[in-house]
């Protein structure tokens, strides 16, 4: 990367030095502050951006309290309902702030603390219980003073960013809450109204529900904005608690779902246990409902899921006690009980029971009436992901009118609350002045080179690889994996081969060996990988280069038991294709696959064009790591992934990348794992890159972190891979740069005309925005590098969190997003940074290395509700069933044939 005559601003901040085993490191402990002169290539470009002014800000202090109530570890709808309570609300009075939990915030400032005893049997004009009063002591006590004026000191650079102007930003952020939660359902920062028609059924139980999102952010500028976006979540559907389980169970009828509930036997002889039906309705536990059975007569009282039982009303017996006498009824069923007391005859009596919170009550399901949005919290299936996704998609203009269909919802012009305090929102978009960068040109091989301009967009039509592997192909295989449905035989394999080959040589490959043997593997997937990996060798009597697998099925576990074999026992990469393709065998999908295939053999699919320097952006030895870490899915006990990719050429386009369990939700990658999985990347990137030299500048893309862990990600993963190239002798070390890119995000660009818009109304790509909803005085920017296929456009939001080699902002950003183009195999730049984006699929795909025996089989449901459960109490759980604080490493890729440093993931 090329010097820069400005001086690192990472230099004028203090620093903090780490001693690890006897060896000191230095990392700042503030993030570098954004360069005085912002992008100057491109052109400028109008966008509304999905946020809104704060046109007044309150400046005087608010006082905030300690709210105890009963012993303290009363549960949160007691404590919510005693703070609501008329005795509450007299001694405070109007206009507190309440966070639900434990917080208060007011105007007043009370002279001493207050002590209440709320009795909750009086606010609601019951009978008390005997023995059993509703009354409940709140206690209200002052712990400090909230200065608002901290915000306005802070944005004007009075003042560093302190735990004052923390406190205040968290008083505004309920502030603003408080009115809308009184209204609509709240789920943290997004509302959803309770009787909206904005949904869809997903499936099984399942429906999606459009809701409004809001945050509050201090900007550049010396501003704050609100974000405003939509939110879409699932939720339970509403309706009675059978048809519920019917669906959610995939059960035809009531009779169907009686027998799939009852208790099987797994091995003959052997015990009876849980169906795994009876365990898939467990996943209903703690959910609300209303009974029904009453008619007008019916309570609000909400009741809740304790667990189901496996008795049903014609079996569960019970002594009834007549209402009014001494008399008692014994052994009297659920269903006469019923047909007794409300003359209600149950229509599915062999149902298993509700199980409810309240002691000895038990009901039948078709009486029990789900409450309205109640979340669901568990992984959706391919066809409900499916549905999710067409909700969730919308155009630009689409996006918009939900927006202003969320500002309705939040309505803050009439929030008292907001006009209480002092607080005014703009009703207008905030509009700021971005800058449109030039799209590179993109060079295939030969000198072949295509202008995208701002589509995004290009075709290969038989153009040449910029790069073709090193190795002629000569030694390979093809294994046709048939099933019931979908089946070829030797000959449509071979006439796709043909093809295959054709279009391959026309893009620049060279093939030895044009006639590769070709089986119909075995049912056994293992076996099948064993048994081509011979035939291919036997051929030709070489180690094969790659193995072409033809599969029948779209089947998860085949595809990662394929990977797993070929990877970790014969160390060769694969390609996997879908027989309906291979049928059709169209030029277009055979492009795509061999974009894949020849990035797997070494080559590379495209570079971008440099525009000012031979070199591009890299003038001198320069090393790129993309970091990021996957997690398994909620309930799930499969361990999380941290993934390293670093370049291995000198254009930064092929990466390697190495992967390696990070414990259980762990997010930052361990000291370990940094040690082991980088070193003999960047030990491979001096031998094969530089000639053996170290790199002078190495930029660090760390995907996936949220604000709060950015000093984490200083102080622990950027200390130990400093670590690594300290542990390796140069006469030199590098310079850092380090970013994290993230798009867990809600900003979003409207382009108010062209060229920055396309024929949607989405961003091109090449739209950057670096001012008035970035931070104050930190460099991040959102840069938006790619064209929308559907929807509304997400662009990348990037945070420098330092930068020792003094980048400027127009090579940083160009260099951010002209490698873009370059992505290995699509013909459009992608959204997010190459980097990150492979230790993103490589994250995901080395979860075929888990070290499991085959016989385990797919995770099934109901051993993931299981380990749902164990997630959700831990505590509560004997240690042996806790969720592991270690988890058992990934099996090694056999390296003989140099698989480790290639793209074996992509």
């Amino acid at each position: 990367m090329g010097e820069s005559q400005q001086e690192p601003e990472v230099a004028k901040f203090r620093h903090m030095t780490v001693d690890t085993n006897g060896e000191k490191y230095e990392v700042p402990t503030q993030l570098i502050r954004r360069p005085p002169t912002g992008n100057t290539t491109g052109i400028p470009a109008a966008v509304n951006i999905n946020s809104y002014p704060i046109t007044a800000v309150p400046s005087h202090t608010v006082y905030q309290y300690d709210v105890h109530v009963g012993s303290g570890v009363e549960k949160r709808p007691l404590i919510e309902r005693v703070w609501a309570s008329n005795t509450v609300r007299t001694a405070t009075g109007q206009g507190w702030i309440f966070d639900g939990n434990k917080i208060a915030w007011s105007m007043t400032s009370l002279v001493s603390e207050l002590n209440l005893i709320v009795d909750l049997d009086v606010e609601n004009g019951r009978k008390p219980r005997p023995g059993h009063p509703d009354r409940h002591r709140i206690t209200i006590r002052k712990t400090s003073a909230v200065n608002l004026a901290a915000i306005g000191a802070y944005l004007q650079g009075k003042m560093s960013f302190d735990n004052s102007v923390l406190e205040a930003i968290n008083f505004l952020d309920h502030l603003m809450r408080e009115m809308p939660s009184k209204r609509l359902f709240a789920m943290k920062r997004s509302f959803f109204a309770r009787a909206t028609t904005t949904k869809v059924g997903l499936g099984q139980s399942v429906e999606a529900v459009r809701g409004v999102y809001q945050s509050i952010r201090l900007a550049q500028g010396a501003k704050m904005v609100v974000n405003v976006d939509v939110s879409n979540s699932t939720f339970w559907i509403t309706h009675t608690l059978d048809v519920v389980a019917l669906n959610f169970t995939n059960s035809a009828d009531a009779h169907v779902l009686s027998a799939k509930c009852k208790k099987v036997q797994k091995r003959s002889g052997g015990p009876f246990v849980e169906s795994s039906t009876f365990r898939e309705l467990k996943k209903l536990k703690k959910n609300k409902f209303k009974v029904i059975h009453r008619g007008d007569l019916a309570e609000e009282k909400l009741w809740t899921i304790k667990d189901f039982s496996e008795l049903t009303a014609r079996t569960y017996k019970f002594d009834l006690r007549v209402r009014d006498s001494d008399q008692v009824i014994p052994d009297v069923t659920i269903y006469d009980y019923f047909l007794r007391t409300y003359n209600r005859r149950l229509q599915f009596p062999d149902l298993p029971l509700v199980v409810t919170t309240k002691k000895n009550v038990v009901l039948p399901m078709e009486l029990c009436c789900m409450e309205p949005l109640q979340r669901y919290p568990y992984k959706l299936t391919e066809v409900q992901t499916t549905n999710m996704i067409r909700f969730a998609v919308s155009r630009p203009q689409q996006r918009l009118q939900s927006i202003n269909e969320g500002l309705k919802l939040l309505d803050y012009e009439n929030d008292v609350y907001l006009k209480n305090y002092g607080l005014k929102i703009s009703p207008t978009m905030l509009k700021t002045q971005a800058r449109l960068l030039a799209p590179p040109a993109v060079e295939y091989g030969k000198g072949v080179k295509v202008e995208p301009g701002y589509s995004g967009r290009w075709r290969m039509d038989g153009k040449p690889f910029w790069k073709v592997p090193k190795f002629h192909l000569q030694s390979w295989g093809v294994c046709i994996l048939n099933n019931h449905r979908t089946r070829i035989d030797v000959a449509t394999a071979q006439n796709f081969l043909r093809q295959f080959m054709t279009i391959y040589q026309g893009h620049g490959g060279v093939i030895v060996n044009k006639t590769p043997p070709i089986i119909i593997g075995p049912q056994d997937t293992a076996e099948a990988v064993e048994k081509i990996w011979n035939e291919a060798g036997k051929q030709t009597n070489l180690r094969p280069q790659i193995l072409v697998f033809m599969l029948g099925s779209k089947d998860a576990w085949q595809y990662l038991r394929i990977k797993k074999s070929c990877e970790c026992r014969f160390g060769v990469v694969s390609q996997c294709m879908q027989i309906v393709h291979v049928q059709k065998a169209q030029a277009q999908y055979i492009s795509n696959v061999l974009m894949k295939f020849n990035a797997k053999l070494g080559g590379t699919t495209t570079r971008v064009v440099p525009k000012a320097k031979p070199t591009g952006h890299f003038s001198q030895p320069t090393m790129i790591i993309g970091a990021d870490v996957s997690h398994a899915s909620p309930g799930s006990l499969q361990p999380s992934m941290a993934a390293l990719t670093v370049s291995m050429d000198t254009i930064c386009a092929r990466y390697a990348a190495a992967c390696e369990t990070n414990g259980h939700r762990v997010e930052m990658i361990t000291t370990f794992n940094i040690e082991n999985v980088l070193t003999p990347l960047v030990r491979e990137w001096m031998s094969t890159v530089s000639g053996g030299h170290m790199a002078r500048h190495v930029i660090y893309v760390r995907d996936g972190v949220s604000e709060g862990q950015y000093q984490h990600v200083l102080q622990e993963e950027v200390r130990d891979i400093k670590r690594v190239f300290e542990g390796i002798d140069s006469p030199w070390k590098p310079k850092f740069t380090v970013i994290i890119a993230s798009k867990r995000h809600h900003i979003r660009f409207f382009p108010t005309s062209k060229p920055a818009a396309d024929n949607n109304q989405n961003p091109v790509p090449g739209v950057l925005v670096e001012k008035d909803v970035t931070h104050p005085f930190e460099w991040d920017f959102y840069l938006n590098s790619h064209s929308a296929i559907q929807g509304t456009a997400r662009p990348t939001h990037y945070h420098v969190l330092m930068d020792e080699q003094g980048m400027s902002a127009n090579d940083m950003q160009n260099m951010l997003y002209e490698q873009c183009y370059q992505y290995m195999r699509s013909t459009t730049p992608v959204s997010l940074f190459p980097a990150v984006y492979y230790a993103h699929i490589a994250s995901n795909r080395a979860r075929a290395h888990e070290d499991k025996a085959a016989s385990q089989g797919p995770h099934k449901a109901d051993e993931e509700h299981k380990q749902a459960q164990r997630l959700a109490h831990p505590q509560s759980l004997p240690s042996a069933d806790r969720p592991p604080t270690e988890t058992k490493p990934l099996m090694r890729m056999i390296n003989t044939g140099g698989i480790r440093w290639g793209m074996w993931y992509i």
